[in-house]
């Protein structure tokens, strides 16, 4: 059985163009373009080869017979003591009362059914460990919750431009605030953080993900390689190269497949969550909010099916918890309809 994730991007109301696969040349066949590639006649023999193994081991053993056991147990100990530890996770338990998901997904193992609610359960940490504060524009001193949204409506233009995937564009979104609420950053390099945002996010995410001169060239120029390199360096120091935050888009997969709901609802949620990303006043919900909401209100919509104690037990919510959000994202629905931003856009990529 496909999961979500595969079948999401095809047939749950998403028009997304397949891309041929990049074609690259063998390596031997290529001109070098750093430093002299070595040929097939100048690799070394076998017996070189084993030599050199057999050189580097002996030095190996004269280092460890040098070695005293207590040194190496005092080394030892450093290297754990200097290693972050995460708390051990109690293995969640199943009530009576909630369907278990995933009783049928043991014999797939790519769907590690044993491990899946501790995976989530750690996710839930992750995103508590990354938040974004409510308005955390307020420390900028250029840069206002007007100028976000207009930025994150065209990352989602370019998104669709580039045939790109959807945790690709969250990625991207997450990383821009995350920045933005560390960093000051001045007006008239807010679009380079955006397309900086996206350069790292797809190379993350995408298996064949644009080339630096493409996000050159989607900013008519404004913005060179090397300025884009230098503000990709500063954006994950800021971050302290942590991009491991998780995206609503995870919590929505697990929602649905608790909810066994069909793709006309998984995507209308997709719709919904998509809604939210330029809305200033609901960037300080998590991904699990979020998700849990945006399919709260897709079932409401189109199955007027009520938030059973599955679905509260799976996403962590229950029914009283997110309708505060889910208030919020009618009203940014109702708005959307005479809302200049985003909208031409959603409209191409859903069929809702």
């Amino acid at each position: 059985m496909e999961t979500l994730r595969n079948q999401e991007n095809q047939n749950v109301g998403v028009k997304r163009q397949l891309r041929n696969a990049v074609v690259r040349k063998p390596l031997r066949g290529l001109e070098n373009r750093v430093g002299n590639v070595p040929t097939k006649t100048s690799f070394r023999s076998k017996v070189q080869i084993a030599a050199s193994k057999e050189n580097a081991t002996s030095k190996l053993v004269k280092v460890h017979t040098k070695a005293r056991p207590k040194e190496i147990l005092e080394d030892v100990k450093e290297l754990q003591e200097s290693l972050p530890v995460l708390e051990s996770l109690p293995t969640v338990k199943i009530p009576d009362n909630v369907e278990n998901i995933d009783v049928d997904d043991g014999e797939n193992p790519q769907l590690v059914s044993c491990y899946i609610n501790d995976i989530y359960a750690y996710m839930k940490m992750l995103e508590v460990h990354f938040p974004i504060k409510f308005h955390h524009l307020d420390r900028q001193p250029e840069v206002t919750g007007k100028m976000r949204a207009v930025l994150i409506d065209w990352l989602v233009q370019v998104h669709l431009r580039f045939h790109l995937l959807q945790e690709t564009l969250y990625m991207t979104i997450s990383i821009v605030d995350r920045f933005l609420q560390v960093e000051k950053v001045k007006r008239s390099q807010l679009q380079c953080a955006g397309v900086t945002a996206m350069f790292i996010a797809s190379k993350y995410e995408e298996m064949y993900a644009p080339d630096i001169s493409d996000f050159v060239y989607i900013t008519d120029s404004t913005y060179s390689k090397s300025d884009i390199l230098k503000m990709e360096k500063v954006i994950l120091k800021s971050l302290d190269f942590n991009l491991s935050k998780p995206l609503p888009l995870h919590f929505l997969r697990r929602n649905s497949k608790a909810g066994n709901v069909d793709a006309t609802v998984h995507g209308l949620a997709k719709f919904l969550m998509e809604l939210t990303l330029p809305d200033y006043d609901m960037a300080h919900h998590s991904p699990s909010e979020l998700a849990a909401a945006s399919l709260y209100l897709s079932l409401k919509l189109l199955a007027d099916s009520p938030w059973s104690e599955t679905l509260a037990f799976y996403s962590g919510y229950s029914e009283d918890e997110i309708l505060p959000i889910v208030k919020k994202l009618c009203k940014i629905l109702k708005e959307s309809e005479t809302s200049k931003l985003q909208v031409a856009s959603l409209n191409i990529k859903f069929c809702v």
